[in-house]
């Protein structure tokens, strides 16, 4: 795993995980979602992207089935975890469920 990520999930804040792949419809539909997510919670979670094909690594790491995969890191430890595409409100309450 590389070590940018595993400080990056170290955060005291939220850092939610799209795991995701250039080729993967789903994946696409849920990146307007991921910014409307991040546009209305800014400084309450960090969101990043992890391309299954271009990181096996850490998709392996974490036995990535499927994509999207979210996941929320909260100071390194894996909170949540779910598979397809899920609304904005859904991901804000599951976000906010692991703040502070």
């Amino acid at each position: 795993m590389s070590r940018k990520f595993s400080e990056v999930i170290q955060s005291e804040v939220p850092v939610l995980v799209d795991f995701s792949a250039e080729w993967c419809g789903p994946c696409k539909m849920l990146a307007p979602i991921l910014k409307q997510v991040k546009d209305e919670m800014q400084a309450e979670v960090t969101i990043i992207k992890i391309d299954v094909d271009r990181n096996p690594e850490i998709s392996q790491h974490f036995n990535i089935q499927g994509v999207p995969t979210l996941m929320i890191f909260r100071k390194g430890d894996l909170m949540w975890r779910q598979s397809g595409v899920m609304g904005a409100k859904e991901i804000q309450q599951m976000v906010r469920k692991f703040s502070a």
